[in-house]
């Protein structure tokens, strides 16, 4: 038996987590919620899964699921930064699952490796910013680090068992998003709603602005660094419309190993809960016969110019990915309440990084990370109320 701790539980990953839970009961236990302020869908999930802890993000969070849970479904519950690292070093459990968006759970990320955890990643955010001290620590506990991205689980699958010399490049495919094909003049008009219709995916609203600008890819090139220990050189993106394949692996004899699946993420999910093991699916088999065509190509850098400002801050290292994360999570929270347009994103980023040199340095502790970061977001606000479409 799995036990899981889960932080992010009522997200897009959270509830595909749960389905994982239901479709193997005799598999896995959930020991520990975490979630932000969706008190409603949290009080059904711990009447259900009957966690022995539930962690929220504010106080009045915590006495809103007080109040819907009632004395027979009462649970320890606690709120902030305690309570998201009471969850992830929950005594009883084997595997956080990290599924909560934004920075806000590196310091729980870093605590469940301390306590041994396995480490189910599925938040970005937390290698690009401070790849270099979770891998670190994560080596020193000798805890495995399992990605739960579907782009980083598919490389994952393909390199299991294989001697890491064998390996050349790793190759991150991508949607495209939903404006792969719009000129520059389409993009200057693209409004929050537009950017959030993605043609694959049902994400989260963050998450979703990310892969219309392939930022999202960007960071996943970052976190692809730490996850294989491969340079950024050796990292590539192709974009594939069709999301069957997830990635692809090239190896030193000139063979490419794909994993394909069905696009949804109880999938690796499940991997990351069974590893090293594989149980039964509960998704319907891939039919390889109805794909049709499947199509690869390169990115436009230009146009989508995140992509190539993730490569240059991996290229210059230090604290540049973290001004780079930051500066885009102000940059989308920006565009989503149209004080920006989707134009603006790249801008906004580029000039941070262009800033950075001689105010940040490379972080050798975690208040490092939070020093880069704040400095960034407050690059970019600054920049924000420059524009004219502020």
């Amino acid at each position: 038996m799995k036990r899981i701790a889960i932080l992010g539980a009522t997200g897009s990953i959270g509830t595909s987590a749960l389905a994982v839970v239901d479709a193997h009961p005799d598999r896995v236990k959930v020991v520990a919620l975490g979630a932000g302020e969706n008190v409603e869908l949290l009080a059904e999930q711990v009447k259900k899964y009957r966690p022995s802890v539930v962690a929220v993000a504010t106080d009045a969070a915590r006495a809103g699921l007080l109040e819907r849970l009632g004395t027979r479904d009462r649970v320890e519950v606690i709120a902030g930064d305690e309570g998201r690292r009471t969850v992830a070093t929950h005594p009883e459990s084997d595997i956080l699952l990290c599924a909560s968006a934004g920075t806000t759970s590196l310091d729980a990320a870093l605590a469940a490796i301390d306590a041994r955890k396995t480490l189910a990643l599925a938040n970005k955010e937390v290698l690009v910013m401070a790849g270099a001290l979770m891998v670190d620590a994560a080596t020193r506990r000798g805890v495995a680090i399992l990605p739960v991205d579907s782009e980083h689980n598919a490389i994952h699958q393909c390199l299991h068992g294989r001697d890491r010399s064998e390996v050349t490049r790793l190759i991150l495919t991508a949607s495209g998003g939903p404006f792969r094909r719009m000129d520059d003049a389409g993009l200057a008009k693209v409004t929050p709603a537009d950017a959030l219709r993605h043609p694959t995916w049902q994400m989260g609203k963050k998450i979703t602005i990310d892969s219309a600008t392939l930022m999202n890819k960007g960071l996943e090139v970052i976190e692809a660094r730490w996850l294989f220990g491969m340079d950024g050189t050796q990292i590539d993106v192709v974009v594939h419309p069709q999301s069957i394949v997830h990635s692809l692996v090239a190896l030193r004899d000139g063979s490419v190993i794909a994993q394909l699946s069905v696009t949804d993420m109880k999938l690796p999910i499940q991997y990351a809960f069974s590893y090293p093991e594989r149980w039964d699916g509960a998704l319907t088999p891939l039919d390889v016969t109805r794909l049709g065509t499947l199509e690869f190509m390169p990115p436009d850098l230009n146009r989508f110019r995140c992509l190539r400002l993730a490569y240059d801050a991996l290229a210059e290292g230090g604290a540049a990915p973290i001004v780079l994360n930051a500066a885009n999570e102000v940059a989308v929270e920006a565009f989503l309440a149209g004080r920006v347009r989707f134009v603006d994103i790249p801008a906004i980023i580029e000039r941070a990084l262009g800033q950075a040199a001689g105010h940040t340095s490379a972080p050798h502790s975690l208040d490092d990370v939070r020093a880069a970061d704040a400095w960034a977001r407050r690059q970019a606000a600054e920049t924000i109320g420059t524009l004219p479409s502020s």
